[in-house]
């Protein structure tokens, strides 16, 4: 069976190899582990370039910068998000002066989000949405088969810069696959729609969809069947498609698996409160955390939440018939 990181590099040297000029480039991207398999067998030739470099963060962002002004199309493969904190005056000042100049180029970078728990302080920043604060970045999550494929083919390599991060505590996983059909997509890849019901609405944010997925289930399990939505995009969206169907189910389960300070969904849970009322709001997320090492989890259980907000729900009638299967 194929794992999260396999999906990801084979997407990876496909995205690369449909680029007529492009240039990777990162610390041992090319050598050892190649970033635990990510950046394994990257096309090379006199149209690809991969580079190894030293661990100069700041210079590398800078450098991704001038290649996108160049019109061409870069990738910094990084094999820690932590590392990125490095390359801010780059990402606050070099890319506000760029952002006013659109360009036919393109600069990428992928991250390595270190969020199994065992790397001690160096796994304390799961905090792409603070990355992205900082300067207005536009940023996404990969959890999962399809986000994986919408994400890379229609951002990476694309004109513009954004930050794509993916998750070290799935990478030898098997890759997830959300549901049988394939979802809806909102927002070029920043919001999608796994499942619709009429119980309540399931928001996923950051890696959190495996979390998301168990607890649909195990609502669906008990005859409430909801929606499932994956909130991909670490700067604030339109949340206008999780709006109308809070509208129908009037009941909002958001999970955010992050240590981020700064919360993208923020205008939907104040919406969702006028919407729903606040009784009728949850916000299910993990706090700073511990920093020397642990398992860091992230759990929520479907039974607590089953008994906590829908004891004595009496279902619906549109909710009894599909529970049955109608």
């Amino acid at each position: 069976m194929t794992s999260y990181v396999e999906h990801l590099n084979a997407l990876l040297r496909r995205e690369i190899g449909r680029q007529q000029r492009f240039v990777a480039f990162g610390q041992n991207i090319a050598a050892g582990s190649c970033l635990s398999g990510l950046s394994r067998e990257l096309p090379q030739g006199p149209d690809h370039l991969v580079l190894n470099t030293p661990n100069v963060e700041n210079a590398l962002t800078g450098m991704g910068f001038g290649l996108m002004q160049r019109g061409l199309a870069a990738a910094f493969l990084m094999k820690q998000l932590d590392f990125l904190l490095l390359g801010l005056d780059q990402l606050a000042n070099t890319w506000n002066v760029f952002r006013a100049q659109p360009g036919p180029g393109s600069f990428t970078i992928l991250a390595i989000v270190v969020d199994g728990g065992f790397a001690g302080p160096q796994s304390s920043f799961n905090g792409l949405a603070d990355m992205c604060a900082t300067a207005q970045l536009s940023g996404f999550t990969v959890t999962n088969r399809s986000d994986a494929e919408v994400l890379l083919s229609r951002q990476f390599g694309a004109p513009g810069f954004r930050i794509i991060a993916v998750s070290e505590r799935l990478f030898r996983q098997p890759v997830l696959v959300p549901w049988a059909a394939e979802p809806t997509v909102y927002a070029d890849g920043g919001l999608f729609r796994y499942r619709q019901g009429p119980a309540a609405t399931v928001v996923c944010h950051n890696f959190s969809l495996p979390q998301g997925l168990a607890l649909a289930d195990g609502l669906d399990h008990a005859g409430l069947p909801v929606s499932l939505f994956s909130l991909n995009a670490a700067h604030p969206i339109d949340h206008v498609p999780l709006m109308d169907d809070l509208r129908r189910t009037r009941r909002l389960l958001l999970l955010d698996d992050s240590k981020s300070r700064f919360q993208p969904y923020a205008g939907l849970l104040a919406d969702a409160r006028v919407c729903c009322g606040p009784d009728n709001v949850h916000l299910f997320a993990r706090g700073p955390g511990d920093l020397a090492p642990n398992d860091d989890r992230f759990d929520v259980s479907p039974d607590e939440v089953l008994a906590m907000l829908f004891a004595g729900t009496a279902l619906p009638a549109a909710t009894a018939t599909a529970a049955a299967g109608g």
